[in-house]
């Protein structure tokens, strides 16, 4: 491949903030969806992440489509179901961006885990990785399938070798980390403001998938 694995997706992260510095819907989905052959390549281990987060950037996508000049803002998905009183909803698009960003906030700490520990085994850059950002929101079940999924981690240097193509893939790692935490903590601090995450918190344990 002509750079690394992560290249089309620092390529959309440019785009991502309009000229007002707003999140767009489409290219914030894009560069998460751009993720995905990411999560491809630790196979089975990540096979369930991989679901759910396509899952939830579907969802979104749907709303987005529906109306692309209404819902051109990321924030607009959720504002329009607060108004409406349906941001409680277990498929709403409120409920898909909080666990979206959760779920990127764990590929990135992972990833940086990578970059930053080298001599950790993969299964070992993972779980850490979870204990710091998924584990907190879920129950007994989910962090012990976790555990067990987490056995099913490709060899470290193999999937190294696999995403780096012809690029530089610690700087491409590093680089994706930085740039894109910041827009996930804007996520994070939108939900707060709106009052949102406690109440998604609530419907937790309603989750349908395994892990996340």
């Amino acid at each position: 491949m002509e750079g690394t694995v992560f290249t089309p997706a620092l390529q959309e992260i440019e785009h991502v903030k309009s000229d007002q510095g707003e999140i767009l819907s489409k290219p914030f989905l894009d560069a998460c969806k751009h993720i995905l052959p990411v999560i491809d390549k630790f196979g089975a281990a990540m096979a369930l992440v991989k679901s759910d987060i396509g899952g939830n950037i579907s969802r979104l996508e749907t709303m987005y489509s529906s109306n692309p000049t209404r819902f051109n803002y990321l924030y607009s998905l959720v504002q329009v179901e607060v108004e409406t009183k349906t941001a409680k909803s277990s498929s709403s698009c409120t409920n898909g961006l909080l666990w979206l960003t959760r779920a990127m906030d764990f590929l990135v700490a992972l990833f940086r885990n990578l970059i930053e520990h080298e001599d950790w085994p993969m299964s070992q850059a993972c779980t850490d990785s979870y204990n710091k950002t998924l584990k907190k929101w879920h129950g007994w079940l989910a962090s012990s399938s976790f555990t067990v999924v987490m056995k099913l981690a490709p060899d470290r240097k193999k999937f190294m070798d696999v995403i780096g193509g012809t690029g530089n893939i610690s700087a491409d790692i590093e680089k994706f980390c930085t740039t894109f935490s910041p827009l996930l903590e804007e996520n994070h601090k939108f939900l707060v403001r709106t009052n949102i995450s406690w109440i998604v918190f609530m419907l937790k344990n309603e989750r349908k998938m395994t892990l996340i």
